[in-house]
């Protein structure tokens, strides 16, 4: 069991340090992260908590999976690893321009 959470569902105006305190009731938390809308700095529904122990990361998971907070009902569970490519890929700007020919032989 990995002791990263996933946190979904969230109030948009969650603080980190709301969730500190929301999980500290299952065991030790060691950090605290809420996902914010780079543009507006509201957060966007998820974040995640890493806690001590593998035991704590059961217990908040046994806690407050679908426990119901600020008139949302939480999703808890076992983050997934990040997967390579994630989100946005390489671009993909490749391809030299087109530009036209020539040799001017249409």
């Amino acid at each position: 069991m990995a002791r990263k959470l996933y946190v979904g569902n969230l109030p948009y105006e969650t603080a980190e340090s709301d969730l500190q305190e929301l999980f500290s009731s299952a065991g030790t938390v060691e950090t605290v992260n809420v996902m914010k809308d780079m543009a507006t700095g509201r957060g966007r529904g998820f974040g995640f908590v890493e806690m001590a122990t593998d035991e704590d990361a059961q217990n908040a998971i046994k806690q407050l999976n679908d426990f119901q907070y600020g008139g949302r009902n939480l999703t808890v569970n076992e983050a997934r690893p990040k997967t390579a490519g994630g989100a946005g890929g390489g671009g993909g700007y490749g391809g030299g321009g087109g530009g036209g020919r020539r040799d001017n032989r249409w």
